[in-house]
């Protein structure tokens, strides 16, 4: 699967747009960015509905391609700017974490 993929899978609108090509395999939820540092291995895709700075921090730190954003919420211009400069892709779903994550696993993206 690629970002490109995901975008059709969730309806997902383009906010800050790194590789749309890249291949992912894996993929995380969480709104808690320590439970993600700690825990979280080789993922290549971030789902959150935090919305802050530390999202993109989190992702750059984890080798992360991609950050989704759930619920339909606006992405804070400070948070798109620092996408842009990490070459990390936003992305925004207006669905549910625990849908947006279920559809992509039907999917076949794992965590």
């Amino acid at each position: 699967m690629n970002v490109r993929d995901i975008i059709s899978i969730l309806e997902a609108e383009v906010i800050s747009e790194g590789d749309l090509d890249i291949e992912v395999k894996t993929a995380c939820g969480s709104d808690m960015m320590s439970d993600v540092l700690a825990f979280v291995k080789d993922q290549s895709v971030l789902l959150t509905g935090l919305m802050n700075p530390q999202v993109v921090r989190t992702a750059e730190m984890m080798d992360m391609h991609c950050i989704i954003f759930v619920r339909g919420k606006e992405v804070d211009p400070m948070v798109i700017q620092l996408a842009k400069q990490k070459e990390i892709t936003i992305l925004q779903t207006h669905y549910r974490m625990f849908t947006a994550c279920g559809l992509l696993y039907v999917n076949g993206l794992r965590g």
